[in-house]
């Protein structure tokens, strides 16, 4: 055997040597439970979204996979948690247009929601909307809309916390109308829900799955939701924003929940975790729990989750700014 040949040969194998553990990690894959970091409290849109399709994706890759809520900091600890979490694909962060949020509001941050994470897919979107009393002088959103601007700021639109996605929701609307609105903050959506029912605020905008129950028992009133499609089972009476034309058309804001994992998890695993995803959602059974939630099942691949989550910083940025929000 000749020099070259022996020099190829032994490079082959230490390739080979080096890539056999990788290997038989990947194929062992997930070796213990996954573990699902959720920067909400329990009980929540996104924990529940996070435990539906946790339960279907542990079915089917034949391992449990826990819920660990990690509330609190704008959901900076549990980032910062899965940041630093061994990268092989067991410890998950359920990403949210709130990291995207973050990454504006924040000086300073312990993680780069774009470098210091894994994009794994999308899992689902629900609808913002805007809200009024069952008893108010507004009927839908033009009239709404009409009032506004016949009366620059005296309209009043309650939201939750500063700097939440409902709060900027708000802000990035009325900016987009072209309308003078005072947006007010307050602490949780049933003080939000308070308000408008005994006519503290003449609106509000908040995420339509908590106030669901209160749009079907007439308490309150929908005029539109603030995303590009109409709410799945209230598509009848509830429009899109974008309907009312104007500077309204194409108008499109939605929250989003996501999985991630710590970067530099093996792209075989991330992979692995995206199709099972992908099948889980695209299941009746998942996508009819979803729906219950007002959230659409909805899965993509990593490209077009990272793709999502830098758009989504640019756009919270600059709504940031405009709306001279100091920064944290």
């Amino acid at each position: 055997m000749n020099i070259d040949r022996r020099q190829a040969l032994a490079a082959v194998a230490a390739t080979a040597a080096l890539a056999a553990p990788w290997a038989v990690a990947q194929a062992a894959f997930p070796s213990r439970p996954i573990r699902i970091v959720v920067p909400f409290g329990a009980g929540g849109i996104a924990d529940l979204t996070a435990r539906a399709v946790g339960k279907e994706l542990g079915e089917r890759l034949k391992q449990s996979v826990i819920i660990d809520n990690r509330p609190g900091a704008g959901g900076v600890s549990a980032g910062e948690l899965v940041a630093r979490a061994e990268p092989d694909g067991h410890t998950l962060l359920l990403m949210s247009n709130g990291t995207a949020v973050s990454a504006g509001l924040f000086r300073k941050l312990p993680f780069d929601a774009q470098k210091d994470f894994a994009p794994v897919s999308l899992i689902g979107t629900f609808d913002i909307a805007v809200l009024v009393a069952q008893n108010s002088r507004f009927k839908t959103l033009a009239e709404l809309l009409a009032y506004a601007k016949a009366n620059p700021g005296k309209l009043n639109i309650a939201t939750v916390a500063v700097g939440s996605t409902q709060n900027l929701a708000a802000e990035l609307f009325k900016t987009t109308a072209g309308i003078e609105a005072q947006v007010v903050p307050f602490n949780g959506t049933p003080a939000v829900i308070t308000a408008l029912r005994s006519g503290e605020v003449d609106a509000g905008v908040e995420i339509l799955g908590p106030v669901r129950t209160q749009i079907t028992s007439k308490a309150l009133r929908a005029l539109a939701v603030l995303g590009d499609k109409r709410p799945v089972g209230l598509g009848e009476v509830v429009p899109t924003a974008a309907e009312s034309g104007g500077p309204l058309a194409g108008f499109d804001v939605a929250s989003w929940n996501a999985l991630a994992a710590p970067a530099g998890t093996p792209r075989p695993v991330v992979e692995r975790l995206q199709r099972e995803v992908a099948a889980a959602l695209a299941t009746p059974e998942l996508k009819q729990r979803l729906a219950d939630l007002s959230v659409e099942a909805r899965s993509s691949t990593p490209e077009q989750l990272g793709s999502l989550l830098g758009s989504e910083i640019r756009r919270w940025s600059q709504v940031i700014e405009r709306a001279r929000i100091a920064r944290q």
